[in-house]
């Protein structure tokens, strides 16, 4: 996914699986993480996860719960035929259901219109990497 969106190579996501399977594993045990697979042949061919994560009150909601969308991924010759629109629905629909009103993510080049066709907005959110 991060190779294919030319975000990081597999070089640089390798030791991500030593963290990220831990930190995945407790979250869908706590049922804060809730993933999809969509499959064609018997193949996975496409993924989401939305995240339900403590955040602060705010203006936007009083409440202290926000959705993060991640790991959404289609392999590129199963693009364009609705699976990330099935994908984004399921998860929105669950945010919904779960008293959600705001979903946060970060948009590759690939996911970005769709996204954009749903209402997503770009933030004045700003980020720091700290080595």
């Amino acid at each position: 996914m991060f190779a294919d969106a030319e975000i990081a190579d597999e070089q640089q996501t390798a030791p991500m699986l030593t963290t990220f399977v831990p930190w995945v594993l407790a979250k869908l045990k706590d049922n804060s993480y809730i993933g999809w697979l969509a499959e064609h042949e018997g193949k996975v061919v496409g993924g989401a996860g939305l995240w339900l994560m403590e955040f602060p009150p705010n203006w936007m909601d009083e409440q202290p719960l926000r959705a993060y969308l991640l790991n959404f991924f289609v392999v590129p010759e199963m693009r364009r035929q609705g699976l990330a629109r099935n994908l984004l629905n399921l998860s929105l629909e669950e945010a919904r259901s779960r008293g959600v009103k705001v979903v946060t993510l970060a948009a590759s080049k690939f996911g970005r219109p769709l996204y954009e066709q749903y209402g997503f907005k770009p933030t004045n959110e700003m980020m720091l990497r700290l080595r």
